[in-house]
């Protein structure tokens, strides 16, 4: 038993079976035969079994209280949780219609992989830029978003008779006009609209989303995208700034000190 808990609680096995069973549920995807792909569920289902054990193993040990304190520990507790409803298919060959809702469930097995972050270096570090960047630019995203809102309502009404397919309704629009503003083949909905209209009405139409593309796509994204990339490098701005002017306390004190000579 100590020597299973001793296994369990190291962190270099577990990242092997976090490996591991990304490329069992990956090469699950392919076309294979019956007897190579009930292999691989067995091994996913052990190794999901493992996990769970794990997660036993450590709250046994730290108790729910001192486990919970860490957020790699939520985080992997709320992904271990969620790749249980697996092993009741396992274990019952999935044949019980009682339950068959869990069957969607089944999936969320794959949220397992995302155990593997925990891993990697200053991940810590990465997360807090990332929080910072969120904060920093929410405001300018949610006038982006309500600039789409606008465009889109308005596109809705204009161009719901000619081009029924992309602006039946306001939320049709309102993906019809991100994608627009991604710049992704913008031009294809234009183009189409032109074709089915007047050689005025095309013009107008392609001047129209002209205008978008340039104030969404261009410059709204590269908006939400500079000042993202800005608030993620912050920190690093930070610490170089402590650099220079612990530097320049430094040079002072020496400046002081041959004065004083």
């Amino acid at each position: 038993m100590r020597r299973l808990k001793r296994i369990l609680l190291n962190d270099a096995f577990i990242l092997v079976l976090i490996v591991i069973n990304a490329i069992v549920i990956f090469a699950q995807g392919f076309e294979l035969s019956r007897t190579v792909s009930n292999s691989l569920e067995h091994i996913d289902n052990l190794i999901t079994l493992l996990f769970l054990f794990e997660l036993i193993v450590k709250l046994y040990a730290f108790g729910l209280r001192n486990y919970l304190k860490s957020n790699w520990n939520k985080f992997d507790f709320i992904l271990i949780i969620l790749a249980v409803p697996s092993l009741y298919f396992w274990a019952f060959n999935g044949n019980s219609t009682q339950l068959e809702y869990l069957l969607v469930l089944r999936i969320s097995r794959v949220f397992k992989f995302f155990r593997f972050l925990r891993f990697f270096p200053d991940i810590d570090h990465l997360i807090v830029g990332v929080q910072r960047a969120l904060k920093a630019s929410v405001i300018v995203l949610a006038g982006f978003m309500v600039y789409n809102f606008v465009i889109s309502v308005l596109s809705c009404f204009i161009f719901r008779n000619v081009a029924h397919e992309y602006f039946s309704n306001p939320l049709i629009s309102f993906y019809t006009i991100f994608k627009i503003f991604t710049v992704e083949g913008w031009y294809e909905i234009p183009d189409f609209i032109a074709q089915n209209s007047s050689e005025t009405v095309g013009f107008l139409t392609r001047v129209y989303f002209i205008i978008i593309v340039i104030t969404g796509g261009i410059f709204g994204l590269s908006l939400v995208n500079s000042i993202f990339v800005d608030a993620m490098v912050s920190d690093n701005n930070e610490a170089l700034e402590q650099k220079v002017s612990a530097l320049e306390e430094k040079i002072d004190k020496l400046i002081d000190l041959n004065m004083k000579q």
